[in-house]
């Protein structure tokens, strides 16, 4: 490709610098677009220096324009990019919402352009070389994976620490495992900047069963960039800071009886060609240009990457409840004529916003949610997936709902615990937790600053005063804990010789240990209900002694 109809990059800052450096190498290099004078002022001198983005993009000389502005910035340039017509090269991620980043992936085939994500790790020698080991089975099945990317380095403001380092080691998963999970969590720290994470660690339940964790920071004593891949025949390092990046443990594990033995075995470091990662990747997208072929870190791969990230900040702003992934590009929701839906509320696929119902800007409802008749969801509400909310409830700012939650009928969630209308405590809200899978019935109210624990069952005019443990059913004012309940919503009788207690209708067995904790040994307490237990086999009077039988006539 010649300068005629070259590469623009546009942003010629700290990452900028890099692409406009290679481009300008491989010969390509056009025009560099740039607002700040100083910056601009540095491009090549064979280059053309364009201040506004609109020169760029009339320039008939430019074919294709690589993006590396601030991450906000990444929908609306790559956007105006293609309605142009020009091929483009936007650096991570693709956008900050996925439903931007499913417009561009759309508008770039529609118009019949390149649209390439920089996931620059894609592209390193040694990733290229261990994807091909995983791919023709040289590791045995793949057990677990984690990444660790860490240093004390440039602090951002802008972006939080998830969105900026695990891009990489996001799409790097995503390629070596030939899937997206199924389920994200995120837990993270702000020590620097309120509300945005220098430190978040990500989990991820993949199709399979297979499991990943991505650690990140930018409040690391060192340097650390490592990749590290279990399968059940061998075991994988890719360190990127060491002189062998890639190196093959073929350790084992032997069983005795039904005692695992580890059995070492010496390493071995596979030879990897000496290319630059950036480099490959910009010969990957001119090769892209003139072939016309989807590149390998393509829009529906960058728009891939990008609903595990917004899973992960949903996850993190959760305080870490696990959220499902792969339906924010499936189907739009259901909202009755009558109900109101604003601008800025985020809601999922197959949700049902039902009469008069109200979703406020900024609210969060997850997919296949059910919002009854005069729900009101308040801006900054966090409801999960597969939440029933039933008639005449609100759910207030600071209230997190975790996924399989029911809301019974008029139930009552509050947010201050001491209410003045003259008194202005609007950032003052007090958090309430309802975890995974739990009930609250009718006409019962959950006093802010409580948990309701996974599985629990408030009957139905209870007031929550105080966190309710896991599996716990309970009654009253004030509600107090009256035994305990399977995740069938069946009350579990006291526990046998065993010291187990059985659900009559799953079989899934229970034991309360240490007292006052109670845990399902068949299942975990986040984990989905398999499909054969998912759907409810007798009515609920098929599992209750008759008076007859329980008074002993």
């Amino acid at each position: 490709m010649d300068q005629a109809s070259g590469i623009a990059v546009i942003g010629n800052g700290n990452w900028g610098r890099n692409l406009v450096r290679t481009f300008d190498r491989l010969d390509v290099l056009r025009a560099v677009c740039e607002p700040d004078p100083v910056r601009l002022a540095a491009a090549p001198a064979g280059a053309r220096r364009c201040p506004a983005l609109d020169e760029v993009l009339r320039d008939h000389g430019v074919r294709a324009v690589a993006v590396a502005t601030p991450a906000v910035t990444h929908f609306e340039t790559a956007r105006a990019a293609l309605e142009a017509d020009k091929d483009v090269f936007v650096e991570k991620p693709l956008a900050l919402r996925v439903d931007e980043g499913l417009k561009l992936v759309k508008l770039a085939r529609a118009r019949g352009r390149v649209l390439m994500v920089g996931h620059i790790l894609r592209y390193h020698p040694a990733v290229v070389k261990l994807g091909g080991l995983v791919a023709a089975g040289e590791l045995g099945r793949v057990e677990y994976a984690y990444s660790n990317r860490l240093n004390i380095g440039r602090l951002r403001t802008e972006e939080n620490i998830l969105w900026s380092f695990a891009p990489h080691d996001i799409s790097v998963l995503l390629g070596l495992l030939g899937a997206a999970p199924d389920h994200a969590s995120c837990e993270g720290g702000d020590y620097l900047s309120r509300g945005v994470a220098d430190v978040t660690v990500s989990r991820f339940l993949f199709p399979g069963g297979v499991r990943a964790h991505i650690f990140v920071s930018w409040l690391h004593p060192f340097k650390e960039q490592r990749l590290v891949v279990v399968g059940s025949e061998k075991m994988a390092v890719f360190d990127d800071n060491a002189g062998d990046k890639l190196v093959i443990y073929p350790h084992r594990v032997k069983w005795n009886g039904r005692v695992p033995t580890a059995v070492r075995a010496e390493a071995r470091a596979v030879p990897v060609e000496p290319l630059e990662p950036l480099e490959a990747e910009c010969r990957h997208f001119l090769e892209c240009l003139e072939t016309r072929a989807a590149p390998l870190t393509d829009g529906a791969e960058g728009l891939r990457v990008l609903e595990v990230l917004d899973a992960c900040q949903r996850s993190l702003d959760g305080d870490g409840r696990p959220v499902r992934i792969g339906a924010a590009a499936g189907p739009g929701f259901f909202a009755h004529e009558t109900a109101r839906v604003d601008d800025g509320a985020d809601i999922g696929p197959g949700t049902k916003v039902w009469h008069f119902a109200h979703v406020l800007a900024g609210a969060r409802v997850g997919a296949r949610c059910v919002l009854g008749q005069n729900v009101n969801v308040a801006g900054g509400a966090i409801i999960g997936d597969n939440v029933k909310v039933q008639n005449n409830v609100s759910v207030y700012a600071g209230t997190v709902i975790e996924d399989d939650v029911f809301l019974g009928p008029s139930c009552v969630l509050t947010n201050v615990s001491n209410p003045r209308s003259e008194i202005n405590r609007h950032t003052l809200y007090e958090k309430t937790l309802l975890r995974r899978g739990c009930t609250v019935g009718a006409n019962a109210t959950v006093v802010c600053g409580t948990t309701v624990g996974r599985h629990a069952f408030v009957a139905a005019g209870a007031v929550v005063t105080r966190d309710v443990p896991d599996y716990a059913l309970v009654m009253g004012n004030p509600a107090r804990r009256r035994g305990w309940v399977s995740r069938h919503g069946l009350r579990l009788g006291p526990p046998g010789a065993d010291g187990l207690m059985v659900c009559p209708e799953s079989g899934l067995r229970y034991r309360e240990e240490p007292p006052g904790v109670v845990r399902c040994l068949d299942l975990d307490e986040d984990a989905p209900l398999p499909p054969e237990l998912a759907r409810g086999t007798r009515p609920y009077r098929d599992f209750i002694p008759r008076r007859a039988e329980r008074s002993g006539k």
